[in-house]
């Protein structure tokens, strides 16, 4: 009995050893005791306890015992719980080694192909932005009464032969024609000889002279130009040079903004003589500049003349009286003085009109008595000549521009 008694307090006092939560004031914290196993013999009050050993811990290969870092060399844990992954290189001297991180070769690749990648997509998207583009520039595979429908309304009409070789820039109109006239030009294999013939060119085919003339003509253009002094509008003279040796820069450019388009041929719209200028419009649409040009347009044009000597209101009454040119009474819209400027010794008139026949602001001048002495033009409808517009100098004219002139193509 004494032995059993002493054997239950000595599984209570282990019991109590065994929490953690207890402490005791003259005991310091202990640790948790692992299993144990007790014998007890019957004969004899000894007890023979012994405890488990500890689990050993892995240890890494010794050549890869340089690459854990020093505090985590030791029996206790990494404290981050960092996953060393060995990666075995072949160094430069043949032989195989370890190493903590990936090699340098293998970084490069991986980096490369995401930028190979990257611009595989791009390439893709790409073609298929260009894919959509030609599908939606092919005319639309429909029935016949639609693509009937849309050659009517949206496919450009067949044209006259001579306006064709104009706009190719061949020759003016009437040179066109006198070509055609000469059998210097074929149609589809046989000589063609009426300048009114309805022609395609994105289907017919065409040759002036042995050449064969481009599917593709040139786009229409339209530039205003500050016409200086000494130029003539005309480019069958040679005593005067011509506004359009002006725009040689411009013609310089055209090939790399339009491959495989020849060149326009351009002229001005309407003229402005060699002493006078100002605005003056050049294109290649002939539509548009017979529109311009026509007296039957109304298109009102604003002049600055400045006059040598003094102007007086009967010369102002004479002049808003008009003169006949052409054998036409031409009155100007308005007549005006204006004010006088300190740094100008000669008064100038704006004078503005809309019938645009030949010389007519320097006959209505000359007929009321005075003489002139510069001639400038300023304004042409709604357009008005740019200020920072230097002489000798052009610009490319906007939709805009254009419906101020009174132009609805």
């Amino acid at each position: 009995m004494a032995a059993l008694s002493s054997l239950h307090n000595v599984s209570a006092a282990l019991s109590l050893l065994s929490k953690p939560s207890l402490s005791l004031p003259c005991i310091h914290p202990i640790r948790t005791l692992h299993r144990f196993a007790c014998s007890v013999s019957s004969s004899s009050t000894e007890f023979n306890i012994s405890f488990a050993p500890p689990k050993p811990k892995p240890r890494p290969p010794p050549n890869l015992k340089a690459l854990i870092p020093p505090e985590e060399d030791g029996d206790s844990p990494p404290l981050d719980g960092q996953l060393i992954i060995p990666w075995i290189v072949r160094g430069e001297d043949g032989n195989l080694k370890l190493q903590a991180h990936p090699p340098a070769r293998l970084i490069h690749s991986l980096a490369d192909a995401s930028t190979q990648n990257s611009k595989k997509k791009k390439d893709k998207e790409m073609k298929k932005q260009k894919k959509k583009e030609t599908a939606s520039a092919v005319e639309p595979k429909l029935s016949k009464a639609a693509r009937r429908y849309y050659n009517e309304n949206f496919r450009d009409q067949p044209q006259r032969l001579s306006k064709v070789l104009a706009a190719a820039g061949v020759a003016s109109r009437r040179g066109s024609e006198e070509l055609v006239f000469n059998g210097k030009v074929t149609v589809n294999g046989s000589v063609c000889n009426a300048p009114q013939t309805r022609v395609d060119p994105s289907r017919d085919i065409i040759y002036v002279n042995g050449s064969r003339l481009p599917k593709k003509l040139p786009p229409k253009v339209y530039l205003a130009l500050n016409k200086p002094k000494g130029y003539i509008c005309s480019s069958g003279e040679k005593e005067f040079k011509s506004v359009i040796d002006l725009l040689e820069d411009y013609f310089k450019g055209w090939g790399k903004k339009n491959p495989g388009i020849p060149k326009p041929r351009l002229f001005t719209v309407g003229r402005l003589d060699v002493a006078t200028t100002g605005l003056l419009i050049v294109t290649n649409d002939g539509d548009f500049a017979q529109k311009l040009s026509h007296p039957s347009s109304m298109l009102k044009k604003e002049y600055i003349a400045v006059i040598d000597g003094v102007v007086k209101t009967q010369h102002l009454i004479n002049i808003s009286k008009g003169t006949v040119i052409e054998g036409v009474h031409c009155t100007p819209d308005s007549v005006e003085l204006m004010p006088r400027q300190p740094d100008l010794k000669r008064l100038r008139l704006r004078i503005v009109v809309h019938e645009g026949r030949n010389h007519e602001v320097r006959e209505l001048v000359k007929n009321a008595g005075l003489e002139i002495h510069s001639l400038k033009r300023m304004r042409i409808g709604g357009f008005r000549l740019p200020s920072d517009l230097g002489l000798g100098k052009y610009v490319e004219l906007k939709q805009s521009d254009l419906r101020a002139m009174g132009w609805k193509g």
